[in-house]
């Protein structure tokens, strides 16, 4: 018998000030059987820094022709596309064709350093894609805001994100290693 997804309920109040970007998200999140604690909190906190009152959470995983989120127009046109990880040039270039905007959010330390000096140069090269890197020491401690029901609240201002709950609060340094609007 197949594993189901584990179902995450998450009340996100967000105050981006970069942006001016207002608002109170009520999310739910359904962690594959196969993803990382920190890997679905990624998700939450990629939301979070590109929050829209469009952007929605796709099927992930699962599906191979879809980023993790994204934003439709009207007319099913998709103004944005965000990757999770260390995706590969191919996929990124597919997404930059298939999109208006495309952000990668990298994470994994060391390794998605490696990843950037092997792709940046190619990766340069599209004017829609903006690569940002998660520091390693701050998505390790992302579990620890978990909960199946969450009430997290998340400020950014001057490219300095805190994110926390009642009892824990995270500071988050978000590192812009290709193009930014």
């Amino acid at each position: 018998m197949a594993l189901k997804a584990t179902i995450y309920k998450a009340s996100l109040g967000i105050a981006d000030m970069d942006r001016h970007y207002y608002a109170d998200h009520a999310l739910t999140l359904a962690q594959h059987p196969s993803e990382t604690d920190e890997r679905m909190m990624i998700r939450l906190l990629a939301f979070a820094l590109s929050a829209d009152n469009n952007l929605t959470f796709t099927r992930g995983l699962s599906t191979d022709d879809e980023p993790e989120l994204w934003v439709k127009d009207l007319t099913g046109h998709i103004t944005l596309w965000i990757e999770l990880g260390l995706p590969d040039e191919d996929r990124i270039r597919k997404a930059s064709n298939r999109a208006d905007k495309v952000i990668v959010y990298a994470y994994g330390g060391r390794q998605a350093r490696i990843w950037w000096d092997k792709h940046g140069n190619k990766l340069e090269r599209y004017n829609n894609v903006t690569v940002i890197n998660l520091p390693d020491e701050a998505t390790a401690e992302l579990p620890s805001l978990m909960e199946r029901t969450m009430t997290l609240q998340v400020n950014i201002q001057d490219g300095d994100v805190t994110l926390g709950n009642e009892n824990r609060i995270l500071s988050i340094r978000p590192e812009y290693l290709g193009a930014r609007d």
